[in-house]
């Protein structure tokens, strides 16, 4: 990993909601190199549906700049932060920029999908289990996953497709409603 401070490398910038477009476009006009991947998306409207470029990750943006004069992005409207740890942003390695480019260049379908980790707590969003909760017990090839979901002290095992489940974020209260639990998925990329 490239550890020089005065050099330019890629960043993901957090951004408000829906400004992605914008902001990128007013990076690129103070002379930054930005990245922002986009898939096709139908969206349905009242009389048909139309396909839309949406960006693969919501709410992010790369962006290529020296991290010890970062406040012209900062500063641009739309922007959040530096994605990092604490105060201290994180370079995305240049590779994975690459693999990204790569994708989304080939016109294949890509599309976004929770990040999930075996163990996770999931909610399921879509179908006739929608709401219903559970654990992340396996992996079934690149689109599908096994969700245990425990009832009556017995699990039921389920085989479904990853992008129709969510996390589940950790609640902090001491107790928990009783309900029907599903595994959670993995994080997504920041």
């Amino acid at each position: 990993m490239n550890t020089e401070p005065n050099v330019d490398r890629w960043y993901a910038l957090q951004l408000r909601s829906r400004w992605e477009s914008s902001t990128a476009a007013l990076l690129s006009c103070k002379g930054y190199q930005t990245f922002l991947p986009t898939y096709k998306n139908a969206k349905r409207g009242s009389t048909r549906s139309k396909e839309v470029q949406s960006p693969l990750f919501p709410g992010y943006l790369f962006c290529r700049f020296n991290v010890c004069d970062r406040l012209p992005v900062l500063i641009t409207p739309g922007v959040i932060s530096v994605v990092g740890t604490g105060r201290i942003p994180i370079p995305v390695e240049e590779s994975e920029i690459e693999a990204i480019q790569r994708m989304v260049s080939t016109g294949l379908h890509v599309e976004p999908c929770p990040y999930l980790e075996l163990g996770q707590r999931v909610r399921i969003e879509d179908g006739a289990l929608s709401g219903v909760e559970g654990v992340l017990t396996s992996f079934k090839g690149t689109r599908r996953i096994v969700v245990s979901i425990s009832l009556l002290r017995r699990s039921v095992a389920l085989e479904i497709d990853r992008c129709a489940v969510s996390a589940v974020q950790p609640k902090h209260s001491g107790a928990e409603p009783s309900r029907v639990i599903v595994p959670s998925l993995e994080p997504v990329v920041a």
